[in-house]
């Protein structure tokens, strides 16, 4: 079985009127399944990691599976699945493989092959790594704005139980990935350990309340606008958040319940439906954690964020993106961080104190990355 990606430059650049230019996946080899039709997509960095994206899904032809696109100049990261995360390739052993990755300069043919598929194999259950200060607030908890109900997880701060005093507290989105291996799919921040350590140097102590994703769901759930993905739910989203979530925690936890002490952080579509928040709720959330935002799912957000201006003053956004994401990727957050800071006539933001742009050129759209750049944001909102 042939093992590895090829990829092959194909004739000289041609940009069209909208500056893309063509790619084209051609799946050669596939092991077996026990499915009598499966199907194959492209998850990528280019559609937001979704792993069964229909206008990413691979096409039978005579001796292959082809899928082709046209998309921005840039860094790009893709596996293949037959539609769910759990049904990923995998390496011929069934341990997971790093992300496949292209350049794209101009017109790109990419030949690949999938030796195994992650569900081929028998997996041992994951060992939990949250630390002792993480507690499973609820497995079910009511969402009536969304008629659902989610896992949410809470981390007390080391000082919570033997004192009276009150906490600034910190949401975050994708809860699964934010404390625990066990529960992420990708990899988790180890925000629990983060904060262990940091609080043990004399950093301020936080509450952070983790909510899990949708899962099917997190591409609408996570956008408060319509996309190629189906109809925004980010609204009622948010609204669970700050009208729900929020009073159920100030009331059940010694919080400090106004804006100034009051956080809110997430990753891609995580990033996106975060500062959304703080653009909804300017009197909830005086704080945002904006990571690898997918902007480019929420073109909106820019006229929204100017709407708000005035609201905003005061508040803090910490923006950071990897330079391997695509300048899709750090065009749209450059964007963004122009409008927060406001016009020459009239400024909303502070550069660097209330609000800071960060760009690491060797930073992917992983959790490794969020993981390593979540210090610096704590500390931003910390101080």
């Amino acid at each position: 079985m042939k093992r590895i990606l090829f990829l092959v430059l194909l004739h000289a650049a041609f940009l069209g009127v909208n500056g893309q230019v063509k790619v084209r996946f051609e799946l050669l080899d596939v092991p077996k399944t026990n499915e009598e039709k499966p199907a194959y997509f492209v998850a990528g960095n280019f559609n937001n990691w979704s792993p069964n994206d229909a206008n990413s899904q691979l096409v039978k032809t005579t001796d292959s599976y082809v899928l082709e696109k046209s998309l921005p100049l840039g860094n790009y990261e893709f596996k293949i699945t037959r539609g769910h995360w759990n049904k990923v390739e995998s390496a011929s052993s069934g341990q997971a493989i790093a992300n496949r990755s292209f350049t794209l300069k101009k017109d790109t043919l990419i030949r690949l092959n999938v030796a195994a598929w992650a569900d081929a194999f028998k997996k041992e259950a994951p060992q939990s790594t949250a630390t002792a200060n993480v507690h499973l607030l609820d497995s079910a908890f009511e969402m009536p704005q969304l008629h659902a109900k989610r896992s949410i997880w809470i981390y007390l701060p080391p000082s919570y139980a033997k004192s009276k005093k009150k906490y600034p507290v910190l949401y975050m989105q994708d809860g699964q990935n934010v404390f625990d291996q066990s529960t992420s799919g990708f990899g988790e921040w180890g925000v629990d350990e983060i904060l262990d350590s940091l609080i043990a140097k004399g950093a301020k102590e936080y509450i952070v309340v983790a909510v899990a994703n949708g899962g099917s769901e997190r591409l609408k759930e996570y956008n408060p606008y319509d996309s190629q993905y189906g109809k925004g739910k980010g609204k009622a989203y948010v609204a669970f958040l700050a009208e729900t979530l929020k009073p159920y925690i100030d009331q059940h936890y010694r919080t400090l319940k106004d804006s100034k002490h009051t956080a809110i952080a997430g990753s891609s579509m995580g990033g996106l439906i975060s500062m959304y928040a703080m653009v909804a709720y300017p009197n909830v959330y005086g704080k945002a954690g904006v990571f690898s935002p997918a902007f480019w799912l929420g073109k909106a957000i820019e006229a929204d964020i100017k709407n708000a201006g005035v609201a905003l003053k005061g508040h803090q956004v910490y923006l950071v993106a990897g330079g391997l994401e695509g300048q899709m990727m750090t065009r749209d957050m450059e964007s963004v961080y122009q409008i927060l800071l406001g016009t020459e006539k009239e400024q909303f933001l502070k550069a660097n104190k209330e609000v800071k742009l960060v760009e690491k050129a060797d930073g992917k759209h992983s959790e490794w990355f969020w993981r390593r750049e979540f210090p610096a944001f704590y500390q931003f909102i910390a101080n």
